[in-house]
């Protein structure tokens, strides 16, 4: 099942320092994920002045018990950098500029 997760980080003063201090768990969690799912597509929200305040996330997995461990053990969430966190259903159409 492919989802796309949306999540937004909180806004309290210490959100960004947070976030970076998590950062270095959140990518070493990454390299685990993608030897058992696939992430199609992953990268930071930003605002106007390119500060991430954000992640979003294309992954495919094999069911919903599987994402939903991915959720549970996901540092962003456990460390509380995501605030907000959208999963919704998606059909990957178009990657590496082919379709699929």
């Amino acid at each position: 099942m492919q989802v796309i997760i949306t999540a937004y980080d909180g806004t309290d003063p210490g959100a960004l320092a947070r976030r970076m201090e998590v950062r270095p768990r959140h990518l070493e969690n990454m390299k685990k994920v993608m030897k058992v799912h696939r992430v199609l597509c992953a990268g930071g929200i930003t605002n106007e002045e390119g500060t991430p305040v954000g992640s979003f996330l294309i992954m495919d997995f094999a069911s919903r018990e599987l994402l939903d461990q991915y959720l549970e053990t996901e540092p962003y969430i456990t460390e509380k950098v995501w605030e907000q966190v959208k999963v919704e259903p998606c059909n990957a159409v178009i990657l590496n500029n082919e379709m699929g």
